[in-house]
């Protein structure tokens, strides 16, 4: 089948050539996006994918939309935002959309709100398969999200379990469908309370994550204070190292790959989208001689709380110390006094 549609050029009945994906829930939003990719991708493994952001959408963009493949294969567009679009970009994809070519899937988001719901009608009016995504803000939505995340993963949970589960979790939808995720794959059975509590006391690690964050982000006083809170409830030095290290490498990978969007670089650099654009952000403050500094910092940090130091506490805090100082100006200003 993939062969035979890619030699006509024609977008196969059980894919729509017109998606509209409503919502602004980034999670559902984004696996949307993914499971329209993944059909068009089982009838033609050699899928050409654009995907672009509202301000990342061209006039250019919009021409090859409407050209023909050059290689006559299918092809799919995804547009994010496109409540965000200029005027005259929307007008140009409102007239693609009233004539939209036979070899393309055009995957339109729009968040729902007013502006530029023309978009919104005129795929409605030409038959566009549409997806709403609802947002999820009440106690008992997410506990419903998380039954269903749990048998989307192929388990089972209780309702006791599963507001245990939102109680040690809280409310951010990735961490929870990450959540369900590992607590299906790591226990038999249905899940239950004991479950959710063995993995609650498990999360200490998570706290490393927490260290991190606050030394890459220069906040010195909360990255001691959540390291001193760490350490004493028993979270494991190597782990906090692990995650500042971490942390400084995705950095530095981001900051490395250049321009482009954080879609475009999730797929280049194989990392989440909402990691790269976490990333990006910091990465404004950040020279490459204070990043440089740092990852040496991490590396000696890390061998130290290894058995290299007498204390990996100290360790630690002076990675922290090393870290917060590395950023900005005083990265720069660090790291030539001490090539002086």
């Amino acid at each position: 089948m993939p062969a035979r549609y890619a030699m006509l050029g024609l977008v196969p009945p059980s894919i729509p050539p017109l998606l509209l994906i409503q919502g602004d829930e980034e999670l559902l939003v984004a696996r949307a996006v993914r499971e329209a990719l993944d059909a068009a991708r089982a009838v033609d493994p050699e899928l050409e994918v654009v995907d672009r952001a509202a301000g990342e959408f061209t006039d250019s963009d919009v021409v090859d939309l409407g050209a023909s493949s050059l290689f006559g294969g299918l092809r799919a567009v995804v547009i994010r935002a496109a409540q965000d679009l200029t005027d005259e970009l929307r007008d140009a994809l409102i007239a693609y959309i009233a004539h939209p070519m036979d070899d393309v899937v055009l995957v339109v988001v729009h968040n729902g709100a007013v502006r530029n719901r023309k978009i919104v009608d005129a795929m409605k009016a030409a038959g566009a398969r549409a997806v709403t995504v609802p947002k999820i803000s009440r106690p008992r939505e997410r506990h419903d999200f998380v039954v269903a995340e749990v048998r989307r993963a192929g388990g089972r949970i209780g309702d006791a379990a599963a507001a245990a589960l939102l109680d040690a979790v809280g409310s951010d939808l990735r961490e929870l469908a990450s959540v369900c995720e590992q607590l299906v794959a790591d226990t038999d059975g249905p899940l239950d309370e004991a479950a959710v509590h063995r993995f609650h006391r498990g999360r200490a690690e998570a706290s490393g994550f927490a260290v991190a964050d606050a030394a890459i982000g220069g906040d010195l006083g909360a990255a001691l204070t959540l390291l001193r809170q760490a350490l004493e409830s028993g979270t494991a030095a190597v782990l906090i190292s692990s995650a500042v290290t971490g942390g400084l490498r995705d950095l530095a990978r981001v900051a490395g790959a250049g321009g482009g969007s954080k879609f475009d670089l999730a797929r280049a650099l194989g990392m989440p989208d909402w990691k790269v654009e976490k990333a990006q952000r910091s990465a404004r403050s950040w020279s490459d001689d204070g990043l440089a500094r740092a990852l040496r910092a991490a590396a000696a940090a890390d061998a130290g709380v290894k058995g290299g130091a007498a204390d990996p506490a100290y360790a630690l805090e002076t990675l922290v110390h090393t870290v917060v100082e590395s950023r900005g100006r005083s990265g720069r200003a660090t790291a030539g006094a001490g090539a002086r």
